[in-house]
């Protein structure tokens, strides 16, 4: 999870779709690096992980993740689904809520 924020705070659309779990398009690749460079990303807090560990093959995690544009500052809160492909953690989906509010305000 917290590989992904970064790439998305570093915009590498590629990381974001290699962790992703469903198969790579090139409009995906647009996409995801359109999301990544709209705002200035400001921080991570992961609030709960289910499962996850070493033996399990599934895992959740809730996080908010905070950011901004030159008009707004915006708090997405997710509860997002993992599950482990060849030994390695894919991004399912997730269920999310975004709040936004105006920039200094």
């Amino acid at each position: 999870m917290r590989s992904r924020y970064s790439a998305f705070a570093l915009c590498l659309p590629d990381y974001l779709q290699a962790t992703h779990d469903t198969p790579a398009t090139e409009q995906g690749r647009r996409e995801l690096a359109a999301a990544a460079a709209a705002v200035t990303w400001l921080g991570l807090t992961v609030h709960l992980a289910e499962l996850g560990g070493p033996a399990d093959e599934e895992g959740l995690v809730e996080f908010t993740a905070r950011s901004r544009d030159r008009r707004h500052c915006y708090t997405l809160r997710e509860r997002s689904r993992f599950r482990r492909v060849f030994g390695r953690w894919r991004y399912v989906d997730g269920e999310c809520r975004l709040e936004r509010t105006p920039a200094g305000g």
